[in-house]
C-alpha cells in the first residue's frame, strides 16, 4: 500500500496535526538524502550491484557475509584422509633396501630380508641441463674445380639456438601462465641453465607464432560454418592505441583475434558476412548485423539489477518485478541442462515466464519514464532475441562461454597491460586461440606446441585441430 500525503490534504487537517506531518516529511527527505549519500560511498562490487564479474580484480577477497568460525584451520576431524599413492617398484629409477645390521634391543647380529618391508618414495627433480648439440659443417674445397661447398644442416635442425621444445616451453610461459619476457628470460637463465635475454625471448615469440599461424587460419576458416558461436570482446592496447580482443566460442574450438577497432567490421572479416547460425552476445549493435541473436540473460539480469539500483522508483519497482520471473527462468533452465527437466517440459514452462517478461518490458516501454524507455523498448522490439534459447536446442540462454574464454585473456591483459606492436598482437591471439581449443578437446597444450615447431622445421603444416571435431 501507498500514501500519497499531498499539500491539500494536509491543509485540511488540524493546526498541530499539519505541524507533525510537516516536521515528519522534512524529516524523511532528510534520511532520503542521506541514504543516497550512503549508497555512493558503498564500493560496489558484482556481488551486490549490477557491474560485470570482469570489472573486479582477480585477485580480490570477496565480501565477509558471514561470522567468522570457530574451528582450527585445516583438515576437521573425520575427514577423508587424502594421500599420494605409491607408484609400483619397478617404476622407480632406483631402489635402496635397508636392512638392520642388529637386534636393537641385545645386540646380536641380524640376517634375512623382510617379504613385505615399509615403503617410502621421495619424489626429487633430476639436475636440470640443456641438451646442447653441436653441428659442424665442414666446408671442402673440390680438387676439380676450386668451388668450395659447405654441408647444410638436417632436415629438422632449426637454424637458430633453440629447438622446438625449448621454443615451446618459453611460447606457453608467456601465454599459458602469464609470465613476462623478463621473468621467462630470468627462469630459464636460473632454473634451466640456459643463457638468455629478453630480446631472445622475443625471438622465440614469434618463431611460436610462425609455426602455430596455420591453425589461426584454420579454426577461423571454419567460424563461418558453424550453427552456434558466443562472441565477446574486452578493450586492451596495442602500443599507445587502444584495440579490442574478440573470442568467438564454437563448441569444438575458439578463435580470438585482437584487432584496432569494436566495429562490425571484424566480424564481416571474421565470418565473412555469410554466418547463419545463433550467436550468444550481449546488447551492443555491432552484433545486430548477424541477424539471429540470443542476448545474453546474466547480461539482462544484470541490467535488471541496474533498475533496483537507481534512483527512479518506477525503475526500481519494475526491477524488482523483472528479477523475479528472471530467477525463475534460470531455475528451469537449471533443471534442463540438469536431465530433471524433459525438453518439452522445459518449453512448458517457459511459456508464463515468456508472457510475464513480455508484459513488463511493455509497462516499462509506455511508463513514461525515461530510465525505462529505452532498454524497455529495444528489448520488447527485439524480444525474439531473448527466446532463442528456448525454440532452438543447444543454444544457451546466456554468453557465458565467451566471457569465461576471455577469462585468461582479461588477466593476462592486467598484468601485462596490452601488447606493444602487431607482432605480439599476432602472437596473443594465435596462443590464446591454440591455448583454449586445446581445452576444449583436451589436447596435451605442450605436446602440440612441440608438434607444430618440429612440423615447421621440415616444412610441414602443423597437426591439424579439426581432426575428430
Amino acid at each position: 500500500m501507498s500514501l500519497e500525503v499531498t499539500e491539500e490534504w494536509i491543509r485540511r487537517q488540524a493546526p498541530d496535526v499539519q505541524a507533525v506531518v510537516r516536521m515528519l516529511l522534512a524529516r524523511i527527505n532528510a534520511l532520503e538524502s542521506e541514504l543516497v549519500k550512503l549508497r555512493e560511498r558503498v564500493e560496489k562490487t558484482p556481488q551486490n550491484s549490477s557491474l560485470p564479474p570482469s570489472s573486479q580484480h582477480p585477485h580480490a577477497k570477496p565480501p565477509i557475509t558471514k561470522p567468522k568460525s570457530q574451528k582450527k584451520r585445516g583438515g576437521q576431524p573425520g575427514h577423508p584422509k587424502h594421500e599420494r599413492a605409491l607408484i609400483p617398484t619397478d617404476q622407480c629409477q632406483e631402489m635402496v633396501a635397508l636392512k638392520p645390521t642388529a637386534c636393537r634391543k641385545c645386540g646380536r647380529s641380524l640376517r634375512g630380508g623382510d617379504s613385505e618391508p615399509l615403503r617410502h618414495q621421495v619424489w626429487e627433480l633430476p639436475e636440470i641441463k640443456p641438451l646442447v648439440t653441436e653441428y659442424q659443417r665442414h666446408r671442402l674445397t673440390c680438387s676439380c674445380c676450386g668451388t668450395t661447398t659447405c654441408a647444410p644442416l638436417p632436415p629438422g635442425v632449426p637454424t637458430g639456438q633453440a629447438g622446438p621444445r625449448l621454443t615451446a616451453l618459453a611460447a606457453l610461459l608467456m601465454g599459458c601462465f602469464r609470465q613476462s619476457k623478463s621473468r621467462v628470460a630470468l627462469f630459464l637463465e636460473q632454473v634451466l641453465g640456459q643463457p638468455c635475454s629478453t630480446g631472445w625471448v622475443v625471438n622465440l615469440q614469434n618463431q611460436a607464432t610462425a609455426a602455430l599461424r596455420p591453425n589461426w587460419e584454420e579454426l577461423a576458416a571454419q567460424l563461418s560454418s558453424q550453427d552456434q558461436l558466443g562472441i565477446d570482446e574486452t578493450p586492451t592496447k596495442e602500443g599507445s592505441r587502444k584495440a579490442w580482443l574478440w573470442a568467438c566460442v564454437a563448441k569444438p574450438f575458439t578463435v580470438f583475434a585482437l584487432r584496432p577497432t569494436r566495429a562490425a567490421t571484424v566480424l564481416d572479416e571474421l565470418l565473412d558476412g555469410v554466418f547463419h547460425g545463433v550467436t550468444n552476445c550481449d546488447r551492443a549493435k555491432m552484433y545486430w548485423s548477424l541477424g539471429r541473436l540470443q542476448w545474453c540473460w546474466a547480461h539482462l539480469k544484470r541490467d535488471f539489477q541496474a533498475l533496483v539500483d537507481s534512483a527512479d522508483r518506477k525503475a526500481q519497482g519494475l526491477g524488482r518485478e523483472l528479477l523475479r520471473p528472471t530467477g525463475e527462468l534460470f531455475r528451469q533452465w537449471g533443471r534442463y541442462r540438469d536431465g530433471t527437466l524433459t525438453r518439452r517440459g522445459f518449453v512448458r514452462h517457459m511459456q508464463p515466464i515468456r508472457a510475464k517478461i513480455e508484459s513488463l518490458l511493455l509497462r516499462g516501454a509506455y511508463s513514461g519514464s525515461d530510465r525505462l524507455f529505452g532498454m524497455c523498448n529495444e528489448l520488447y522490439d527485439h524480444r525474439d532475441w531473448l527466446w532463442n534459447f528456448v525454440e532452438a536446442p543447444g543454444v544457451e540462454p546466456t554468453n557465458n562461454a565467451s566471457e569465461r574464454a576471455l577469462r585468461h585473456a582479461v588477466i593476462w591483459r592486467k598484468l601485462s597491460f596490452g601488447t606493444q606492436c602487431a607482432a605480439g598482437s599476432r602472437f596473443v591471439e594465435t596462443l590464446l586461440t591454440v591455448l583454449e581449443t586445446c581445452r576444449q578437446q583436451g589436447r596435451k597444450i605442450f605436446a602440440h606446441l612441440v608438434n607444430a615447431l618440429e612440423s615447421r622445421l621440415i616444412g610441414q603444416p602443423p597437426p591439424s585441430m579439426l581432426i575428430g571435431v
